[in-house]
């Protein structure tokens, strides 16, 4: 898969919202900085408003933009497990990213293993990338099907081929750097 289409980029830059593969399934993707992006995601897949997405980030750095600052067994921890198919849930207490927790206080990141992938988020920033169907119907495994969810609610279909992946781990990463498993 190619991430360096510079539809994708142009797309997400302008606050769009796109169809494309992730690191492991279909995704919906839009600029998590910006919180009527993020809503606009939560409307078209119709997901559950209480629960938060997954953020996809470039480099460990951009846990700041969020106001997470980790601790040094934090960090020791996040070594082993990223970049990949992990998702890491950390703290969030800041209201102001309340569209983003949901109530819940914590976010979950993914640094993805795919260098192109982890350049494009370094050009975009952070993106929420829920899977790409709505809630509880199976993710999209090819552009087809993800049309037939989405129609034109999306701005931009990027077409990977057939996907047939598996979502992320999710774990929580607790201060002293012990981790719970929520999803295997």
């Amino acid at each position: 898969m190619s991430w360096d289409n510079k539809n994708i980029l142009e797309v997400l830059k302008k606050n769009g919202v796109v169809v494309m593969p992730t690191d492991t399934l279909y995704g919906i993707v839009g600029k998590a900085e910006k919180a009527s992006v993020v809503e606009r995601v939560y409307t078209i897949r119709k997901r559950n408003t209480n629960k938060p997405c997954i953020i996809l980030i470039g480099n460990i750095n951009e846990l700041e933009k969020f106001s997470i600052h980790t601790s040094q067994e934090q960090k020791t921890a996040i070594k082993k497990y990223w970049s990949g198919a992990v998702s890491i849930i950390l703290e969030c207490p800041e209201e102001k990213f309340a569209y983003l927790h949901r109530g819940t206080k914590t976010l979950a990141f993914r640094i993805p293993a795919q260098k192109e992938l982890q350049n494009l988020l370094k050009e975009t920033g952070p993106l929420v990338a829920p899977s790409a169907n709505p809630e509880g119907l199976p993710p999209a495994e090819n552009i087809t099907e993800a049309k037939n969810y989405f129609g034109d609610t999306v701005d931009l279909y990027i077409d990977g081929g057939e996907i047939k992946g598996k979502a992320s781990k999710v774990i929580k990463l607790h201060k002293d750097g012990s981790v719970t498993v929520i999803r295997s």
